[in-house]
């Protein structure tokens, strides 16, 4: 007889408690239920379960105590933390005292059940491995062994004197998915030198890396895949990255990037709150060596020879967007952050039927992009006069760094997008394969 796997839940709403045993027992589950954090840990040492179900607020024993004391009985427990009304502080706590995953209730179907045989699976994946759960945020050197993927090395790519970076420290934020609609989260962490950018999807635990050879979409965002597992939207968060310098970073994601605002301030806001440390080893950047281009006429873009990374870009629309130009550089912290972070993206009401069919923009609201309508902005005051333009901008040097490196270039774009930004990128790496 085949053994299910055992999963406890602990929650103090008795609503909760039955509907997410309801929804493991149909999937094949065994399922302990308690609304007692003391319970859970007499159930713990008694049952063994595979995967613990735990809610933040307990009336007898904080959710995160008993987080603590799941962890000193078993190392290799795998916790799954809950909330419904939870900090970004609570997130990040829980993950560094070693929860697997944090989810905000109410949970749907699917990701109670892909939370569990995520959990399961990673738990079984440490103990054939020899290595204990210590953390769903793991060691710097134990993730620099899981993520060996590295851009490959082209004719282009230079050693210079500027330090790599990452962050100072891991942090979570939470928001709207802007073409899933969804509410999503990300926790961003630090990598090891020579790591890269990296994404790791929640709760399948997918890496994908950030590499232009898995761009998947670029219909109104760039979406990476791997595996048949897909990240929506990474543009403004690559775009932050690009420009603050940092180089070597882990994000785990549920299925699509937070919009947050609709521009990349807020990753800019964030990244520089937690801190952005040099890591004492010089960074490579890719440095353009001759002019690349694709399309002509009006719609073009070209990438060529600079001694900094800038950027122009000219966008006609009809009224009242108009025709906007904006030349941007040298790539700068400061200057990305008064210029271009804040400028959010854009749709049209007219287009909204057509993204509705694609599965596009259900996360689009009042404040987190600007919605233009036939004669006038709907529902927000410019940030610019031009913020349309300096958005495209944001995108491309988000885009850009899918090569895996800093660039070092000027770009010149007119009425382009995200499929002309990757395809540049496809041409320069064609061009330059050894």
């Amino acid at each position: 007889m085949v053994m299910s796997d055992l999963v406890l839940i602990v929650d103090d709403e008795p609503g909760i408690l039955t509907a997410l045993s309801n929804v493991l027992s149909d999937e094949g589950f065994e399922t302990l239920c308690t609304e007692s954090g003391e319970q859970a840990l007499v159930l713990y040492r008694d049952r063994k379960p595979d995967v613990v179900f735990l809610d933040i607020w307990m009336p007898d024993r904080d959710g995160l105590e008993t987080l603590q004391a799941l962890r000193e009985t078993d190392p290799a427990a795998a916790v799954i933390m809950m909330s419904g009304h939870g900090t970004t502080s609570t997130a990040v706590k829980a993950l560094k005292m070693g929860a697997f995953d944090y989810v905000e209730k109410p949970l749907s179907y699917s990701q109670a059940v892909e939370s569990a045989q995520g959990a399961i699976a990673y738990r079984r994946n440490a103990s054939t491995s020899g290595t204990l759960l210590t953390s769903a945020i793991r060691s710097e050197d134990r993730l620099a062994a899981d993520f060996e993927f590295r851009p490959p090395d082209v004719p282009l790519l230079h050693s210079t004197d500027v330090p790599q970076r990452t962050v100072a420290q891991s942090t979570v934020l939470y928001g709207l998915g802007l073409h899933s609609g969804f509410r999503t989260g990300m926790v961003i962490q630090p990598l090891p030198p020579n790591s890269g950018i990296h994404f790791l999807t929640l709760p399948t635990n997918t890496h994908i890396p950030g590499f232009v050879g898995v761009v998947a979409e670029t219909s109104y965002a760039t979406t990476l895949e791997r595996d048949g597992v897909g990240i929506k939207t990474v543009e403004h968060f690559l775009s932050a990255c690009h420009a603050l310098g940092i180089t070597n970073v882990l994000v785990k994601v549920h299925g699509e990037l937070p919009v947050l605002d609709g521009s990349a301030i807020e990753f800019c806001q964030t990244l520089s709150e937690v801190g952005v440390v040099d890591q004492g080893e010089p960074r490579k950047e890719i440095i353009i060596d001759r002019t690349y281009k694709v399309n002509g006429g009006e719609k073009s873009l070209t990438l060529e020879p600079s001694d900094e990374f800038e950027a122009s870009y000219v966008l006609d629309y009809p009224a009242p967007v108009g025709r906007q130009s904006y030349a941007y550089g040298p790539l700068r912290p400061e200057t990305y952050l008064e210029q271009i972070a804040p400028a959010r993206t854009f749709g049209f009401v007219k287009d909204l039927d057509m993204m509705n069919e694609l599965g596009l923009g259900t996360g689009g609201r009042l404040d987190n992009c600007i919605l233009v309508g036939e004669d006038d902005i709907i529902n927000t005051e410019l940030r610019f006069p031009d913020e349309f333009v300096r958005h495209k901008i944001l995108d491309v040097i988000g885009d850009l760094y899918l090569l895996g490196y800093p660039v070092r270039g000027k770009v010149t774009a007119s009425l382009t997008g995200h499929r002309d930004n990757i395809a540049i990128l496809r041409k320069i790496l064609q061009e330059n394969s050894t």
